[in-house]
C-alpha cells in the first residue's frame, strides 16, 4: 500500500502544477498576440494607417472589446462604481500616442447606483503623433490594457497585445470599425456655451445653442470627473428655446471643488453611434484626434454627444470623507478593516500551530491519516524506522504548505483574486482527487495489488526508498486539507497575506508544523509504540476498513464538483471513476493469463479515454452562477430566507437602515458546511434575525470568483468561512465572527448592533 501512495502522489503533483496553469484566466497566458479572449469579452488591438505609417500622416491604434450579452465595461468617468479602462502604451521612437478618444457612455442603472459605461461592441481609439525622427522599417506596437467588466459580479481583467502595422502599406482593414467610432464620439457644437454655478447643495448648469436635434429632448449629463454629483438623483430640467438648464444634486461623499469642468451632453436612452452622423468625427485624416475641452468648435445636427467645458461659480459646500466601499477591483487594494492586524507575527505563529493541530480533527484530513495509521503499525516495534517515517511525514508536510503558499502568493502578485483552497475551485484538480483516492480505496479494499500493474524493479522501491513515501504521504494530506479551516486560522492567515514574503511563509510553515506534530510525536516517543499491537491478521481487516474513509472522500469530492459544474459534470466524473476502477482490475488483478489481461485492458483503456474526452470539457467550463450559495435567491431579502451577496446589495441595505449578516462560503470547506448546518439552521437563531429585521446574505465562493477574492482581502480574510455582520452604519466595518460559530457566538454580535 505505502508504495502505491507514492507513485500515486508524484504524478498527482505535476497534474496539480498543470491544472493551476491551465486553468488561470486566459489573459495571463496571452502573450504575443493581438487578441486576449475570456469568458466575458474579446479584445482585439487594431490600427488604421489609410496613407502608411510616416511623419505627419494620420495613424490611429485602438482597443476593441467585444463584451458578451449584459457585460459592460467603463467610461473615463465609471460613475458610482466600476473603473475606467486603462491602455499602456510601448511604441518605436518617433511615435507618440494620445489620450483615449473616449465614445459617448450609457447610462447604466444598478440598485440605487448609475454607472457609466459600454455594452456590446467598443472600439476606445487613440491618435498617433508620428514625429518626423521615425525611420523605422517596422512600427511594432505593444499594449498592456487592464479593464475591469461587470454584470453581476465584476472581475478585473488585463491582456499584453503585440501587432506589426506595416509601415510603407495603406492598412485600411479596420476603416469601417474607425468610422463607426467616430459616430458615437461626443463633439464640441458651433455656438454651444455652458457655465455651472453651486447653489446650495446643487449644481446649476445652463447650456445655450444646442443644436436642432436635442431640442425639447431628454438628456444626459455625464460630468468627466467622478464623485462630484449624485450621479443616481433625476435633475431637475427645463428647457428655453435651444438653452437648457438643469439642477443637479452634489453628491454626498463628494471629495472635490472643481473650479472647471468638462462634461458630455447625450439625448437620454440613446446608443451613441447607432448610424453614421456625418460632419462630425474623430478626424480620421489627421493625427492630432479630436479636440476636447472647448465648447467651441465645427459640427453640424444630430451629434453622439456634446462636449462642453464650463466654468464653476459660487461657493461649494464643505466636502466629505471619501466613501469607503467601492468598487470590486478598487476593494482588493483597499481594506475595509485596518490592514495591522490586532495580532503579533509571534501570535500568529502560535496560532498557525495550534491551527495545525486542529486540521487534523477535520473530516477531510481523516483518509489521509488513515494511511499513517498503517503505515504507523506495520512499523510499531522499529524505532529508527518509525522516527525516520516521522520525519519526512513532517517534511512533506511543512514543505508542501510553503510551497503552496508560495505559489498562491505569486499568483496574487500577479494580479489573481485568489485565496487560501483556490485549487478545490479548479473542478479538474477535483476530479484529479477523486480518481487518485478512488484507485487508493480500491486497493486498501484488496480489488488490485500495485505488483500485478508494475514491474518488479519499481514496485519493489519501497525497500530502497522507505522514506519517499511518507513524504509524499504529507503532501497528499496538505493538497487535502488545505482548504479546511479551524480556530485561530483566520486572523493569522489573513496577517500572513500582509506580511513580507519570508515572514509569510514562516506562519505557513508553522501551520504544517502544527499538522505533523502529533504523528512526529508519536513516532519519537517509544511508550505509545510499545502500545500498540504487533503486526498479525487483524492488520489485513483493518487496511480493508480504511478503504471506506477513502469512498466517503470520494463521495464529497463528486457533491463539490457537483456544486461547480452541475450534474452532467458530476455524471461525467462517476462514468470516469468506473472506467478507472475497470482499468484497475483489468491491469492489477493477480492470476490474468497475458491473453485475458491485454483483452481487459485494452477495454479498460478505450472506455477510460471515452469518459475523459466527455468529462474533461465539463470540468474546464464552469456555468454562469445565477442562484448564489446553496440555491438561495439572488433578490431576496424576505426575513429568514438567504440571499445573494454582492457589494452594492450591502451597500444598498446598509444605506436603508437594515443590518447585514454575510456567511462568506464555499462548498469544499467543511466548517462552513458544518456551521451551516448547525449553528445558521438553529430556529430559535432564526427567529433572533428576523426580530431584528437582519438581511441574511451568502457569498458562495465554490467557484473563483474575484469580487469575493476582493471583498475578503478588505476584511483581512484570505479563505472561507468568514462571518461578517454588518450594523447600521453605512460604510463601517462590520463584526468579524470565529470560523467555528454557535448560537451564543452569534447571539452576542447582534446584541453589538
Amino acid at each position: 500500500m505505502p508504495v502505491f501512495s507514492r507513485l500515486l502522489a508524484a504524478p498527482f503533483l505535476a497534474s496539480f502544477v498543470a491544472l493551476v496553469l491551465a486553468l488561470l484566466p486566459p489573459a495571463l497566458h496571452a502573450q504575443g498576440s493581438a487578441v486576449v479572449t475570456t469568458e466575458q469579452v474579446r479584445a482585439e488591438l487594431v490600427a488604421h494607417a489609410p496613407e502608411g505609417v510616416a511623419a505627419g500622416k494620420p495613424v490611429w491604434l485602438g482597443l476593441k472589446l467585444e463584451h458578451q450579452p449584459h457585460w459592460h465595461t467603463y467610461w473615463k468617468n465609471p460613475g458610482d462604481s466600476g473603473l475606467p479602462t486603462t491602455l499602456q502604451w510601448t511604441l518605436p521612437a518617433g511615435a507618440s500616442a494620445g489620450e483615449i478618444a473616449w465614445p459617448t457612455p450609457s447610462k447604466l442603472p444598478i440598485g440605487p447606483l448609475v454607472n457609466f459605461g459600454f455594452e456590446g461592441t467598443l472600439l476606445l481609439p487613440v491618435p498617433l503623433t508620428i514625429g518626423p525622427e521615425f525611420q523605422a522599417a517596422q512600427f511594432g506596437v505593444k499594449l498592456h490594457a487592464e479593464w475591469l467588466i461587470c454584470k453581476d459580479v465584476c472581475i478585473p481583467q488585463s491582456g499584453d497585445f503585440v501587432l506589426q502595422v506595416p509601415v510603407q502599406a495603406a492598412t485600411a482593414l479596420h476603416g469601417a470599425l474607425f468610422s463607426a467610432a467616430q459616430a458615437r464620439a461626443p463633439q464640441p457644437v458651433a455656438g454651444a456655451q455652458a457655465n455651472a454655478t453651486v447653489v446650495g447643495n446643487s449644481l446649476v448648469l445652463k447650456v445655450v445653442g444646442l443644436p436642432a436635434a436635442l431640442r425639447g429632448k431628454t438628456l444626459d449629463f455625464f460630468p468627466e470627473l467622478p464623485g462630484v454629483i449624485e450621479n443616481a438623483v433625476k435633475a431637475e430640467v427645463k428647457w428655453t428655446g435651444a438653452d437648457w438648464e438643469a439642477r443637479v444634486p452634489l453628491s454626498a461623499q463628494r471629495s472635490e471643488s472643481p473650479a472647471r469642468m468638462s462634461a458630455v451632453l447625450a439625448e437620454a436612452g440613446a446608443k451613441a453611434g447607432a448610424k453614421a452622423r456625418s460632419g462630425v468625427g474623430l478626424n480620421l485624416g489627421s493625427s492630432t484626434g479630436t479636440s476636447t475641452g472647448s465648447s467651441t468648435g465645427t459640427s453640424t445636427s444630430d451629434p453622439a454627444g456634446v462636449q462642453l467645458s464650463f466654468d464653476i461659480a459660487g461657493a461649494w459646500p464643505a466636502v466629505a470623507a471619501p466613501a469607503p466601499l467601492a468598487t470590486a477591483a478598487a476593494t482588493a487594494a483597499t481594506p475595509l478593516l485596518p490592514a495591522a492586524a490586532p495580532i503579533s507575527l509571534a501570535l500568529a505563529l502560535v496560532f498557525a500551530l495550534l491551527g495545525g493541530l486542529l486540521l487534523n480533527l477535520m473530516p477531510c484530513v481523516f483518509p489521509v491519516l488513515s494511511l499513517k495509521v498503517i503505515g504507523f503499525a506495520s512499523h510499531a516495534h522499529e524505532r529508527s524506522r518509525l522516527l525516520a517515517g516521522g520525519i519526512a511525514y513532517t517534511a512533506g508536510v511543512v514543505l508542501s504548505f510553503v510551497g503552496l503558499a508560495a505559489l498562491l502568493l505569486a499568483l496574487r502578485a500577479g494580479g489573481e483574486q485568489l485565496g487560501w483552497g483556490f485549487q478545490l475551485q479548479s473542478p479538474g484538480f477535483i476530479a484529479v482527487l477523486a480518481v487518485l483516492f478512488t484507485l487508493i480505496g480500491l486497493n486498501l479494499a484488496g480489488l488490485f495489488e500495485v505488483g500485478s500493474v508494475l514491474p518488479s524493479s519499481v514496485a519493489s522501491a519501497q525497500a530502497k526508498h522507505p522514506l519517499a513515501d511518507s513524504f509524499l504521504t504529507g503532501v497528499l494530506a496538505v493538497a487535502i486539507a488545505s482548504p479546511c479551516t479551524a480556530p485561530f486560522m483566520g486572523a493569522s492567515l489573513g496577517l500572513a497575506f500582509t506580511l513580507p514574503t519570508a515572514q509569510a511563509l514562516l506562519v505557513f510553515g508553522f501551520l504544517g508544523l502544527g499538522m505533523a506534530l502529533p504523528y512526529l510525536a508519536a513516532s519519537a516517543w517509544p511508550a505509545i509504540a510499545r502500545a500498540l499491537p504487533r503486526p498479525g491478521a487483524w492488520m489485513a481487516r483493518f487496511k480493508a476498513l480504511m478503504a471506506f474513509p477513502m469512498f466517503a472522500t470520494v463521495v464529497w469530492l463528486i457533491w463539490v464538483l457537483g456544486q461547480q459544474v452541475g450534474i452532467d459534470g458530476a455524471a461525467a466524473l462517476l462514468g470516469v471513476l468506473v472506467a478507472v476502477a475497470f482499468a484497475a482490475w483489468a491491469f492489477g488483478t493477480p492470476g490474468f493469463s497475458r491473453r485475458a489481461r491485454v483483452g481487459f485492458g485494452a477495454a479498460a483503456v478505450t472506455l477510460l479515454a471515452s469518459t475523459l474526452v466527455w468529462g474533461w470539457p465539463s470540468w474546464r467550463e464552469l456555468p454562469p452562477n445565477t442562484t448564489g450559495a446553496a440555491g438561495a435567491s439572488t433578490t431576496s431579502t424576505a426575513l429568514g430566507e438567504w440571499g445573494s451577496w454582492s457589494p452594492a446589495r450591502v451597500a444598498e441595505l446598509t444605506a436603508q437602515g437594515r443590518p447585514v449578516f454575510v456567511d462568506f462560503t464555499a462548498a469544499w470547506c467543511v466548517t462552513c458546511q458544518f456551521n451551516k448546518r448547525s449553528t445558521l439552521n438553529d430556529a430559535s437563531l432564526k427567529a433572533d434575525f428576523e426580530s431584528r429585521r437582519v438581511v441574511l446574505l451568502r457569498a458562495d465562493w465554490t467557484k473563483r470568483d474575484a469580487t469575493i477574492s476582493a471583498e475578503l482581502a478588505r476584511l483581512n480574510r484570505s479563505g472561507v468561512p468568514v462571518y461578517a455582520l454588518y450594523g447600521l452604519t453605512p460604510g463601517a466595518p462590520p463584526q468579524l465572527l470565529p470560523e467555528i460559530l454557535t448560537v451564543q457566538v452569534v447571539r452576542d454580535a447582534l446584541a453589538r448592533l
